[in-house]
């Protein structure tokens, strides 16, 4: 769509408020288009949208189509919608049936990265954190850059910047099948794991939904610590963490601290410097490799990028350390998968094995685990027990359904009974409100909290606050 064209166009998009939605309604804002949506929760991001001119709807009718019909009469208005809005959702059904124009999130995100020289991030986990350490890269050593991604990056405190740059950091999302929409100049692929199980059912199903984002980008930048890539893709652009031998790019870690890791830096198997990671975590040394290798790949110069990777931070959600009550420390992540589970954890060991007998990190790692979809939990069951037992103690939430229908009747009991024959510090408890309630017989002087998921449970701190949400 040129310039001209999109000036003209209206965009309203129905459930405006999710992280994803929210940032490409932020960039056809920052495009000049006229935006609306809806959504039924108000959160950060349909109030940074209002303040930026987009009419918000805080329910999801007819009325509302009718409205934006009839207010932008002069201009080509498409309606936009995810993979979570139902067809049953009113304004959905009433755009069908008066055959209205209608157009899937991804194809927005691929029209806009039309315009760019784009930088794709894919993979099953670490998506939102190696687009947030490029863009933080690309941003200070290029000034050239904007992104566009599903999660808060700190440099911007927003999860869109788009601007008139040559470059664009997109954050590409697998879970429906869409990746195959979009063409990409370097398309990143951090892993491949088996995930999403409402939309594919065996991990064969995800490999070729990848093959499609592979065949559309014009160089592959590929994790060969990943078997699955390692075995299913061919680059001569790869990246690793534990060999600097065939590879393009590595950083092999030779020190590893709760606030930082030390490595050796390689090129085509060449030494090239030591750098200090300034993040935590071998999944996020993996991660910022990958953000290094990419913009190598597009000729930054490596002395720039060594100065200013003292000012990478992961993004809201990872690893967020959220504050301190009464000698508790809680910290959000998103993990709602067992292998993020499993590496959120082990980052967690780090934190209470780097502190001293008088730190306040003394005794337990305790892990509040609320489940992702009810597909995700029948799926699995014994792997999120296997992995979620490795804390001290575990308190299961209630699942979070994200709009699947729980046809199977399953509920998070049935990881809890498995993690309690492995770890019998296990409970569950039906909601946040229940542990609020309780948290000070749950909990104790020198607790790291790790609050984990993919649903409302980041609302947590401020529950424990009295803050309203």
């Amino acid at each position: 769509m040129d310039k001209k064209l999109l000036l003209k166009s209206h965009f309203h998009f129905i459930g405006i408020g999710g992280i994803g939605m929210s940032a490409l309604a932020i960039g056809l804002l920052k495009k000049g288009c006229s935006v609306s949506g809806s959504d039924l929760v108000k959160n950060d991001e349909t109030k940074k949208l209002e303040e930026l001119g987009a009419v918000i709807f805080p329910s999801q009718i007819r009325q509302n189509i009718e409205f934006v019909i009839s207010k932008f009469s002069n201009k080509l208005i498409n309606f936009v919608v995810s993979s979570a809005i139902k067809p049953e959702n009113e304004e959905f059904s009433y755009c069908r049936e008066k055959n209205l124009s209608i157009k899937h999130r991804s194809e927005i995100l691929a029209m806009l990265m039309r315009t760019y020289t784009t930088l794709a991030v894919a993979g099953s986990h670490g998506k939102t954190s190696t687009s947030t350490f490029l863009s933080t890269i690309l941003e200070l050593c290029t000034r050239n850059s904007s992104s566009i991604t599903g999660g808060i990056i700190p440099i911007y405190d927003s999860n869109c910047h788009l601007e008139n740059t040559k470059y664009l950091v997109a954050e590409v999302d697998e879970s429906d099948g869409s990746i195959n929409k979009y063409n990409s100049d370097i398309g990143i692929i951090n892993n491949i794991d088996f995930d999403h199980c409402d939309h594919f059912s065996n991990l064969s199903e995800v490999i070729s939904s990848f093959k499609s984002f592979a065949r559309n980008s014009k160089k592959l930048l590929l994790n060969f610590d990943c078997e699955t890539s390692r075995n299913n893709f061919y680059s001569n652009f790869k990246w690793s963490n534990n060999t600097a031998k065939n590879v393009a790019y590595a950083i092999i870690p030779t020190e590893i601290y709760k606030s930082h890791t030390i490595g050796k830096y390689y090129e085509n198997g060449h030494f090239i410097s030591c750098l200090n990671i300034p993040v935590a975590g071998l999944h996020n040394l993996s991660n910022i490799t990958a953000a290094i290798a990419a913009s190598r790949m597009i000729g930054v110069d490596f002395l720039e990028i060594k100065k200013n990777i003292k000012y990478l931070k992961l993004p809201k959600k990872r690893f967020e350390f959220r504050g301190q009550i009464d000698g508790r420390h809680l910290y959000d992540d998103y993990a709602h998968h067992p292998n993020e589970i499993k590496e959120t954890i082990k980052l967690g060991r780090l934190f209470i094995k780097g502190k001293n007998n008088n730190d306040f990190y003394k005794s337990r790692l305790i892990v509040i685990f609320q489940p992702h979809r009810y597909s995700r939990v029948k799926q699995f069951t014994k792997e999120f027990a296997e992995e979620l037992s490795k804390a001290d103690v575990i308190y299961i939430t209630s699942i979070y359904g994200a709009g699947e229908v729980n046809e199977d009747q399953i509920n998070s009991k049935i990881i809890t009974d498995l993690i309690f024959k492995q770890n019998k510090n296990v409970s569950y408890i039906n909601n946040y409100y229940e542990i609020t309630k309780n948290f000070y017989d749950l909990t104790q002087k020198g607790d790291l909290i790790l609050n984990m998921g993919a649903g409302d449970c980041h609302n947590f701190w401020s529950i424990l606050n009295g803050e309203n949400n």
